[in-house]
């Protein structure tokens, strides 16, 4: 090969990159949040679920005594109710009696 071809074959190739890199339509997809805030919430969500079952099995095992499984305990479905609330509250559902209680308790601390 020579050099006259070799410069032709990179400026060929420097083109098709310039083209590639400029020219690309963008998709919506792009410039959409990948992780909404429901995401968020709801992997949260799941997250208390698994620690409240953790809990529940180390409680049995007798890692906890009674007063320390309670306290955890209520701290953990506190937690998953003022979750709840802010789900209902994102898709504008009708809050159940917890997911009430639960903003209520967050007002109060606020």
């Amino acid at each position: 090969m020579s050099n006259a071809e070799v410069a032709v074959l990179c400026a060929a190739l420097a083109l098709a990159t310039v083209i590639f890199i400029f020219y690309v339509k963008p998709d919506e997809s792009d410039y959409a949040p990948h992780r909404t805030q429901l995401d968020s919430l709801m992997e949260r969500r799941d997250a208390i679920y698994e620690n409240l079952r953790d809990l529940r099995f180390e409680h049995r095992a007798g890692k906890f005594s009674e007063a320390d499984y309670e306290e955890t305990k209520q701290d953990l479905e506190v937690e998953a109710a003022r979750v709840l609330a802010q789900m209902d509250e994102l898709m504008g559902a009708t809050p159940t009696p917890a997911t009430r209680q639960a903003a209520r308790e967050k007002a109060r601390q606020s």
